[in-house]
């Protein structure tokens, strides 16, 4: 129940009455219907339905208040009452614009024809903007007709639009589901409909038929002369009679193409023309010479042959205005035989014959086909960068992936672990520096050269490797010839300069000399002499060492030798005989103190020594001097008791 304050009384509790006469305390509708729409309205009434005098007033007639004007004469004028809301599907309801239009329809399977124009009527229904696309059935056409779109609304693009009557006019493509229909026309009430609504029509298009349709409507008469030429008669005349030419085809033009030569046989007695190509050895194609097979070559087609597809075209008379004819193969001539161009540049005697016979014809000068070879572009390599050795950097510039140089395996197998070392000293101003010595390897294998510093005990130099395995070049080369150090550039008290740094060569390994003079006719007989003139001290010490060992040994060993031959002389009562010195001084006639072997050998059996046969092989053999040399007193010594 509502309660209302009485006048003058505070707003307290107990202040207020409620009034028995107020029993609705709902809020009033705000929404309405008219003509079947909906709308919003003020409401007039509060809660207990109290009448609210602020909204009695609709807006309609607040607006009518607020452009009243006041007037002297008639007093203010009356407007005409609204006009009541239609819908548009009651509007507009059976209400179509026809547009005639067509779509042109690839035929890919056909030989008769390429294409297909297929004439629509686009229908646009204004009461929903829903359009249907329909096609009028022809009877016995084998093609789905009828309604080729059923009614909807029309995509216009990818955003969601749709196709609306303002989009659509006469001389226009529209694109619906990926077919392009061509508008060319419409009916006299889309035309005063789009007028009526402000829209320019373009001036009507020329309904387009179908070319094949048309062509089956009207079918042409053929009348064919019949020829009076004696096709026997050239046969039995020209018989096994066939002009050759010497043609070529260009296809340099293209992608991995080539002159490739080919041969062109013209048959008199049926005038069919023959193609073969010419193979050669290796030339990497499957042996078919044949490229067109024997037949007649057409010359020129009738004017409707050129949109039909020649590649499954079964020719005849009635396609071809001309066929080739001697007439028209000509030394130093292009010809063109289905499609591809040949160009004749010389033919046989026969050819030359029949043209001079029958034509008059006499200059058969033969053209050169043969293409000059292109000068060759020097390669300009760039400066080396000082990365890497030079034969591996120089790979990049000769292919894209860079291959490793190649390599001599032979000489790395026959020189493997072969190394010349060198001892060096270092050439520098500084006194503490020339001080420093090197070993300089040369690896026979790969030419390349390393240097190793032996570490000295406080010398303050960390010792170690000085330089890795590289090839050294030489003084003044460039990176276009580079020329390396070689064994036969390494002799004693020669500079080798690495890198910006002098070396003086001041002793080699006696391996060194060996392989030299095991590969003397490798080396220059300076480098060789050189090295044996460094040796020679050092071996004659060598020798000399060994040689006074080896007779110390000999001298020692002899006088052992000795006492036991007496021993055993002894042990066998055996008196010494002053004969046999005298045997051997008589046979020494120059005074020598040497024998021969033979004469030795056979004093020592006349005198049949009491000693075994291994004891007297064993003096003899130290006794003996050279071949054939047997020094006698050392002998004769043994066997003085």
């Amino acid at each position: 129940m509502s309660a209302h304050p009485v006048q003058g009384l505070p707003l307290l509790p107990g202040g207020a009455f409620s009034d028995p006469t107020k029993s609705a305390f709902h809020r009033s509708q705000t929404l309405g219907y008219r003509n079947g729409f909906a709308y919003s309205r003020l409401p007039t009434v509060g809660i207990g339905r109290e009448r609210l005098y602020v909204n009695q007033l609709s807006q309609a007639e607040l607006d009518e208040l607020s452009n009243k004007r006041p007037t002297l004469t008639y007093g203010q004028a009356k407007q005409a009452p609204p006009s009541d809301f239609i819908p548009a599907h009651v509007a507009f309801d059976k209400k179509v614009l026809k547009f005639d239009a067509y779509f042109q329809e690839d035929v890919p399977i056909s030989t008769e024809e390429h294409f297909r124009i297929r004439q629509v009527g686009i229908y646009y229904y204004l009461e929903d903007d829903s359009m249907s696309v329909m096609e009028p059935i022809v009877e016995n056409s084998g093609i789905p007709q009828g309604k080729l779109i059923k009614r909807q609304r029309i995509p216009k693009n990818d955003r969601g639009d749709h196709y609306h009557w303002k989009d659509l006019n006469r001389g226009m493509n529209i694109t619906i589901y990926g077919k392009t229909f061509r508008i060319v026309d419409c009916d006299p009430f889309t035309q005063v409909f789009l007028e009526s609504q402000g829209i320019e029509l373009n001036p009507p298009e020329k309904m387009i038929f179908d070319p094949y349709t048309e062509l089956r409507k009207m079918p042409m008469r053929m009348y064919v002369t019949p020829s009076n030429f004696d096709k026997l008669k050239q046969f039995l005349t020209f018989d096994r009679k066939v002009l050759r030419f010497y043609a070529i085809w260009d296809d340099t033009e293209n992608m991995f193409g080539e002159n490739r030569p080919f041969l062109i046989h013209y048959y008199l007695a049926d005038d069919t023309v023959e193609v073969r190509e010419l193979h050669e050895r290796n030339d990497g194609r499957d042996p078919f010479p044949v490229l067109i097979r024997r037949q007649r070559l057409p010359k020129s087609f009738v004017d409707k042959m050129k949109t039909f597809p020649r590649c499954v075209l079964e020719i005849s008379n009635q396609e071809v205005l001309e066929w080739y004819t001697v007439k028209d193969f000509a030394v130093g001539k292009p010809i063109t035989l289905l499609g591809r161009s040949f160009f004749i540049y010389d033919c046989d005697e026969f050819t030359r014959q029949f043209y001079h016979e029958k034509f008059g014809i006499t200059d058969f000068q033969p053209v050169d086909v043969k293409k000059k070879a292109p000068e060759e572009v020097p390669q300009i390599i760039p400066p080396y960068n000082g990365y890497g050795f030079l034969e591996d950097s120089l790979q990049n510039c000769f292919s894209l992936l860079p291959q490793p140089p190649r390599k001599n395996f032979i000489k790395m197998l026959e020189n493997d672990h072969k190394v010349l070392r060198y001892q060096a000293a270092l050439e520098s101003p500084n006194p503490e520096e020339r001080k420093r010595r090197f070993i300089l390897s040369y690896f026979l294998s790969t030419d390349m050269i390393s240097i190793y510093e032996p570490p000295v005990r406080n010398s303050g130099i960390t010792g170690g490797k000085y330089l890795g395995k590289t090839k050294v070049p030489k003084p003044g080369s460039t990176t276009d010839n580079p020329v390396y150090y070689e064994p036969a550039d390494l002799t004693i008290g020669a500079t080798v300069e690495v890198f910006g740094h002098r070396f003086i060569i001041s002793d080699a390994d006696e391996y060194v000399l060996n392989y030299m003079e095991s590969n003397a006719e490798s080396f220059p007989a300076t480098t060789l002499q050189s090295l044996r003139d460094h040796f020679a001290p050092r071996r004659m010490a060598v020798q000399a060492a060994e040689s006074q060992s080896a007779v110390g040994t000999g001298r020692q060993e002899l006088e052992e030798l000795v006492k036991q031959v007496q021993e055993q002389l002894k042990h066998h009562n055996y008196l010494s005989n002053s004969s046999m010195r005298e045997a051997f001084l008589h046979h020494d006639k120059d005074g020598s103190g040497f024998l021969d072997k033979a004469e030795f050998f056979a004093l020592c059996n006349r005198f049949n020594l009491p000693v075994s046969d291994a004891l007297v092989n064993k003096l003899i053999s130290l006794c003996s001097h050279g071949e054939n040399q047997i020094s006698y007193h050392d002998f004769i010594r043994a066997f003085s008791c």
